[in-house]
C-alpha cells in the first residue's frame, strides 16, 4: 500500500508540473492518461479481456497479419526461452490477437492481462507497452512503476510497432514479464530483440503483399544485405513507391534530405525523388552482381547497399486475379495500386465486415462501393446516401424513418428510413465525415446491434445490412478534433480500401479510352481522341480525378464536329497544355523529373514521329531497344 501511495504521489507531482526522473515518453503518457483519457490513478482497474465474439472479430480482421507474424513470434519466443517472457501480438486497437506464454502460468497470465483477448489500449489501461506504443508509434519499455495503473506496476512490458506497407500502424509486438529485476536497463536486450522481430515481420509482410512487384531491400553493411536487410520498399513498373517498411520510409526520407516527421508519405512518389536511380537500374542490383558493388546514392549524398528482387507472380495469384468478380475486375486496367486494392475488395465483398473507402473527391468511391455490392451475393438493394447532401434537420428521419405522427409533417402511416430500406442489401454512406455528431451514436447502435429505432418509435427493428462508408476527410483527424466519434470510427474502419488519385494511376490511358467509348455511346455517336488531344489530357494533373475527366470527355464529345476529338474541343484547362511552346523533346527526355513527364516526353516523340520507333529514338538520343523497353514499362502502345 505504501508503494501504491508513493506511485500516486509521483503521478500527482508530474501533473502539477513537477520534474520527474522518468523517461519523457512515460511522463507524456501519464499526462495523456489524465488530460485525454480521464483516468484516475487512485482507482486501479483490473485487466480487461474482450468477450469471445469480439475476439473472433479482431482475429478475423488480423488473420493475414497473424499468419505472417507467427513465425517471427515463435523465433523470438525461442530466443527468450526459459526467462519467463510472454509474447503478445496486439492489433491497432490494443487487443491481443495472438500470444505465446508458459502453460504453467496461464492463470497468472490471464489475471495480469497477458493473455489472448486482453485489451491494452492506453485509453483503457493507462500507460503500458502496447497502448503507449500505439499512440507514439515508437518502440519502448514500460517498466514496473512506469505504468500508470497500480494494478500493472509489477509488470515489465517492452513493445515495438509493426507498420503496414502504407505506413499505417497495423499491430504491436510486446514481450512482457510478470516479475523482473528492478533496473530498467535489464530490459535493453528485450527492446533490441522485439524491435528486430517487428522489423522482420514488416519485411515478411511487404514481400508477401508485393511479390509481383519489384522489391528493393537496403542495408548499410554489404555483409547483411542479403541475409538480414534493414529496410525494404516496393516499386511499380513506372518506378513509383508502392509500399515500404517503416525503416524503408525513414531511409527514403534520409536519402532525400527531408525530415520524415513532416514530409509526406513516400507512397506514390517516384523513387528518383529520393535516390539517384530509376526503374531501369534495378536489374543491375540483383544477386547477379557482387554485394559490395550494389550501391545506390541518395539525393542527400548518402550511400546504401541495395538488393533488387524481380517481380515473381505465382500461379495461385494469377488464378485468383482471373477469377476476380467482373464488377470489381472492371475497375482498372492493371494499375498496381488498384490491383492490390481490387484483390482485397473481392475478398471482403462476401463478408459482413464494414468497409471504409478512402480517396480524393471524384476518385470513384461510389463506383467501388457499388461493385462490392454487386459481388456480395446479397439479395437486398444497394442504397447510397450522401451524408453531406441531406439537410441536418432532415437527416435523422431520412436515415432512421419515423412513426405516424412523430413530428409535424410526418407521414400519416409513418415512413421507412433509408437504412431500413437497405435491409438484406448494402448501405453506402458517402461523406460519412459530414454526419452530425449527435446522430453518430445512433448509427453506432445500428452497426453494433443490427437494429434501429425510428424517430418517434420505441420498439427496435432488426436490419441485416452490409455497411460501406467513404470520406475524403481524414477521419482520424476529425476524431482527434472531437468532431467524429472514436468508437464509430473503429466500427466503420474494420477494413479499409484506398483509391489512388487519377494522377497516380499507371492505367490512365486505359481508363481514358474506356470513358471515351462509354460517354460517346451514351451520347449516341462515335468518338475517338486525336494524338494531340490525348497528349493534352495525359499532361493535365486532374485534381478532380475521374469525375473531372468524365466531364471533360462529355464536353469534348458534344463539341467535336466529326468523330475525332481535337484539342479545341477540350476544356480550357486542357488547352493550356497545348498552347504553350514545349521545350525540345530531347531536353525533356534528358531531365525527366517524374514518371508522368517521362511518359509525356516519350509519347510526344512518338506522336511527332508518326509512331516511327527509329525516328523517335533518334529524336530522344537513345537506341530503338531503349524506346521499346520504355514503351513497355510505361504501357504505351502504337495506335492500330
Amino acid at each position: 500500500m505504501a508503494g501504491e501511495r508513493e506511485h500516486i504521489r509521483e503521478i500527482e507531482q508530474v501533473l502539477s508540473g513537477g520534474r520527474s526522473a522518468r523517461d519523457n515518453i512515460v511522463v507524456q503518457s501519464w499526462l495523456r492518461c489524465v488530460d485525454t483519457h480521464r483516468l484516475d490513478p487512485t482507482r486501479p482497474t483490473e485487466a480487461y479481456i474482450v468477450p469471445d465474439t469480439q475476439l473472433r472479430e479482431h482475429r478475423e480482421q488480423s488473420e493475414r497479419l497473424i499468419a505472417i507474424a507467427r513465425s517471427g513470434l515463435e523465433t523470438l519466443f525461442k530466443q527468450v526461452a526459459g526467462q519467463n517472457y510472454v509474447l503478445l501480438l496486439a492489433n491497432a486497437k490494443g487487443v491481443t490477437v495472438d500470444f505465446l506464454g508458459d502453460p504453467l502460468f496461464m492463470d497468472q497470465l490471464r489475471t495480469a492481462g497477458l493473455y489472448l483477448g486482453s485489451e491494452w489500449s492506453e485509453s483503457r489501461t493507462g500507460t503500458c507497452g502496447v497502448g503507449s506504443c500505439i499512440v507514439t508509434g515508437e518502440a519502448m519499455t514500460i517498466h514496473q512503476t512506469d505504468h500508470f495503473d497500480t494494478t500493472h506496476t509489477p509488470l515489465s512490458c517492452t513493445a515495438a510497432p509493426i507498420f503496414d506497407t502504407n505506413g499505417e500502424l497495423a499491430a504491436v509486438l510486446d514481450i512482457s514479464l510478470l516479475r523482473s529485476p528492478q533496473p530498467k536497463v535489464s530490459q535493453n536486450l528485450a527492446l533490441h530483440l522485439v524491435t528486430a522481430s517487428a522489423r522482420r515481420i514488416e519485411l515478411a509482410n511487404l514481400m508477401a503483399q508485393m511479390h509481383s512487384e519489384w522489391v528493393l531491400r537496403f542495408s548499410r553493411s554489404p555483409e547483411f544485405l542479403d541475409v538480414d536487410p534493414e529496410a525494404a520498399i516496393a516499386l511499380d513498373a513506372s518506378g513509383r513507391v508502392l509500399g515500404t517498411t517503416r525503416g524503408g520510409a525513414l531511409l527514403l526520407a534520409q536519402a532525400g534530405g527531408v525530415d520524415w516527421r513532416s514530409s509526406p508519405s513516400p507512397i506514390g512518389q517516384p523513387i528518383s525523388r529520393y535516390l539517384d536511380m530509376s526503374i531501369d537500374d534495378l536489374p543491375s542490383l540483383t544477386r547477379g552482381r557482387p554485394t559490395e558493388e550494389r550501391l545506390v546514392f541518395g539525393r542527400s549524398g548518402s550511400a546504401l547497399f541495395a538488393h533488387a528482387i524481380e517481380p515473381q507472380p505465382t500461379m495461385g495469384r494469377r488464378a485468383f486475379v482471373e477469377a476476380m468478380p467482373k464488377p470489381i475486375s472492371e475497375l482498372s486496367g492493371g494499375d498496381p495500386a488498384m490491383a492490390a486494392m481490387q484483390v482485397r475488395a473481392a475478398k471482403l465483398a462476401r463478408t459482413t465486415i464494414p468497409i471504409l473507402i478512402h480517396g480524393e473527391t471524384g476518385s470513384g468511391k461510389e463506383y467501388l462501393a457499388r461493385a462490392i455490392h454487386d459481388c456480395s451475393q446479397r439479395g437486398g438493394p444497394y442504397v447510397a446516401i450522401n451524408c453531406a447532401a441531406i439537410p441536418e434537420h432532415l437527416i435523422e428521419s431520412e436515415l432512421f424513418g419515423h412513426t405516424a405522427g412523430a413530428f409535424t409533417g410526418a407521414a400519416a402511416k409513418g415512413r421507412k428510413g433509408l437504412i431500413e430500406s437497405a435491409d438484406g442489401g448494402t448501405l453506402f454512406l458517402d461523406e460519412i465525415g459530414d454526419m452530425p455528431y449527435p446522430l453518430q451514436s445512433r448509427l453506432l447502435r445500428v452497426i453494433a446491434e443490427r437494429e434501429l429505432i425510428p424517430v418517434g418509435g420505441t420498439q427496435p427493428r432488426q436490419v441485416d445490412i452490409k455497411i460501406i462508408s467513404a470520406s475524403h476527410h481524414d477521419l482520424r483527424k476529425l476524431v482527434t478534433e472531437g468532431r467524429f466519434r472514436e468508437d464509430l470510427f473503429y466500427r466503420l474502419n474494420a477494413a479499409a480500401l484506398t483509391l489512388p488519385a487519377l494522377r497516380e494511376r499507371t492505367d490512365f490511358e486505359w481508363l481514358l479510352d474506356r470513358l471515351v467509348e462509354q460517354r460517346a455511346r451514351l451520347a449516341g455517336r462515335a468518338a475517338r481522341l486525336s494524338p494531340a488531344a490525348r497528349l493534352a489530357l495525359i499532361r493535365h494533373r486532374w485534381p478532380g480525378n475521374i469525375r473531372e475527366l468524365a466531364n471533360a470527355i462529355d464536353l469534348a464529345v458534344a463539341l467535336s464536329d466529326g468523330d475525332m476529338i481535337q484539342p479545341a474541343d477540350l476544356p480550357e484547362f486542357a488547352l493550356a497544355h497545348t498552347g504553350t511552346q514545349a521545350p525540345p523533346t530531347r531536353l525533356v527526355a534528358l531531365r525527366v523529373p517524374s514518371p508522368e513527364d517521362e511518359r509525356a516526353a516519350l509519347l510526344d516523340a512518338l506522336v511527332s514521329s508518326g509512331w516511327n520507333i527509329t525516328e523517335a529514338a533518334r529524336r530522344l538520343g537513345v537506341d530503338r531497344t531503349t524506346v521499346h523497353r520504355r514503351m513497355k514499362r510505361l504501357r504505351l502502345e502504337a495506335p492500330n
